[in-house]
């Protein structure tokens, strides 16, 4: 296991194949400031440049919340005035996108409050799992607040428009079970047992061809898109990839030898 320099509020660690992002202001419900944004993003450079991490376990500290949003302590100094709140809304939107996009797949492994720009930051994940305390909102409309259009578009995506607009439009919260009935938790489990699953699960992942997962997870996110703006050449290019590679002679060695395979990425 491997800790990344970032600062005291954000955690990144290398623990074999997988990277862990870990939001660590456990205090303010792992409320994120602007310096926390920043040290996200180093630490996403990180792990999108070591070959060696495969998977990317994003989660909050504490065990009482995932991520709960903005640090309202902070707007103060950090979106105070027209330029500022610009600026502040600008670099939130850079990490969610980069996540959203991010070239290995994503996990929010989620233990306790997840509202507002945390509910945010877990559908720009691919997957979520949450322990059965967990509790989930969108309370945007309580707050006046408005809500891009990026930010809906992830939420419908991953619920679908009517339970997307039943989150936004009541601003209430849902308990773990209801998430789970909704499809924006892939599973549920008791508190003691989330992170041994997550990483288990991960770890399964990672163990797959990374070739083949990494153009499963850019076409699934060319699916989303407009048909116009879709690059289907390059989903050609990534699949032709795939069978190019010595990953693809060592899988079916591997069948064929009854043994688990050793794929490279290459």
């Amino acid at each position: 296991m491997q800790e990344i320099p970032a600062t005291d509020k954000m955690i990144g660690r290398r623990d074999g194949a997988v990277g862990h992002l870990i939001f660590n202001n456990p205090e303010k419900h792992n409320a994120v400031s602007l310096d926390m944004w920043d040290a996200a993003e180093g630490i996403l450079d990180d792990f999108e440049n070591d070959d060696s991490v495969r998977v990317l376990v994003i989660s909050g500290a504490g065990g009482k919340s995932f991520v709960s949003g903005a640090d309202i302590s902070r707007f103060e100094k950090e979106r105070q005035g027209k330029d500022a709140t610009a600026r502040y809304n600008e670099r939130v939107k850079g990490v969610y996108e980069r996540i959203e996009a991010f070239p290995k797949p994503t996990i929010a492994m989620i233990n306790g409050y997840c509202l507002g720009g945390g509910l945010n930051l877990a559908v720009a994940c691919d997957l979520r799992f949450c322990s059965e305390k967990s509790k989930f909102g969108m309370p945007a409309a309580r707050l006046a607040l408005g809500y891009p259009f990026q930010s809906i578009r992830r939420l419908i995506n991953c619920v679908g428009t009517g339970a997307a607009r039943d989150l936004m439009f009541s601003a209430r919260r849902i308990n773990a079970g209801k998430a789970l009935r909704i499809g924006l938790v892939q599973e549920c489990l008791p508190e003691e047992e989330l992170e041994r699953f997550v990483i288990d699960y991960a770890n399964e992942i990672a163990e797959n061809a990374p070739l083949t997962v990494r153009a499963m997870k850019f076409i699934a996110g060319e699916v989303l898109k407009d048909r116009d703006e879709r690059d289907l050449g390059r989903c050609d290019e990534m699949v032709q990839a795939c069978f190019a590679s010595a990953d693809y002679i060592e899988g079916r060695k591997a069948f064929m030898e009854k043994r688990t395979p050793a794929f490279q990425g290459r």
